[in-house]
């Protein structure tokens, strides 16, 4: 059985008209990375999420490859990389390869002026250091030493860090994140002998409803590139 989460208000069936007080209607939205054949979400936006006003120059984030096709032990000490003031600037790829790309980071400040999307991967993001909240579409989680935080692609989010002395590994794969085949019984559940179960789990809490209009930037990685768009309402 496939586990439901809802958070604020919706109507009783899907696809259906969902208004404000005032009669206006909400904007109903599919999220989902595999079209209507896999697994989705349904949100609902005060205003149309598609309104882009402005789209600026992308630029290469693609990692430099300095050796490929290597046999040789490395040992890599990633406490050693220096922190930086921005959340996407401190990123800094170790190992890549079709599959996944782990990097290192350590953040300073929180992510307040723009927003970010991965639309190629999804991350799990674990906390080394520091302590914040994510907040997503999806609403807001809180983090602290040992966490991981696991952000489907497509996801557009902030982080919001307590302190500046923050050290996070991030994961980025290009294939779903999901739990293990062995860990699930037939109908989903994790079974017995699984390394975690439902209880560990935390899902996002403290929805927040933004009801205004304005010009938002959300930097959008795909495939190497960093895309800075310009939304020009509310998403």
């Amino acid at each position: 059985m496939s586990q439901y989460h809802r958070l604020g208000s919706i109507p009783p069936k899907r696809h259906t008209q969902f208004r404000k007080p005032d009669g206006s209607l909400y904007a109903e939205e599919l999220v989902s990375t595999h079209g209507f054949s896999s697994v989705y979400s349904l949100i609902y936006h005060c205003y149309p999420p598609t309104m882009i006003k402005e789209v600026g120059e992308a630029y290469s984030v693609a990692p430099e490859i300095a050796f490929q096709k290597a046999m040789k032990h490395e040992s890599f000490e990633g406490f050693h990389i220096k922190p930086a003031n921005d959340f996407l600037e401190s990123r800094v790829p170790v190992l890549v390869n079709n599959d996944v790309h782990v990097t290192l980071a350590a953040p300073k400040n929180s992510m307040t002026d723009y927003f970010y999307k991965n639309a190629d991967a999804d991350e799990v993001i674990f906390i080394h250091e520091g302590t914040g909240t994510l907040k997503t579409i999806y609403g807001n989680l809180k983090f602290g030493y040992g966490d991981y935080l696991v952000v489907p692609r497509g996801t557009i989010y902030q982080i919001h860090f307590d302190t500046t002395e923050n050290r996070l590994f991030i994961v980025e794969s290009f294939s779903a994140i999901e739990f293990p085949k062995r860990y699930r019984n037939a109908y989903g559940q994790l079974e017995e002998h699984s390394p975690f179960c439902e209880r560990d789990i935390r899902r996002p809490e403290a929805l927040e409803t933004f009801d205004q209009k304005g010009d938002f930037k959300v930097m959008i990685k795909k495939e190497g590139m960093m895309y800075p768009y310009i939304y020009a309402t509310s998403f």
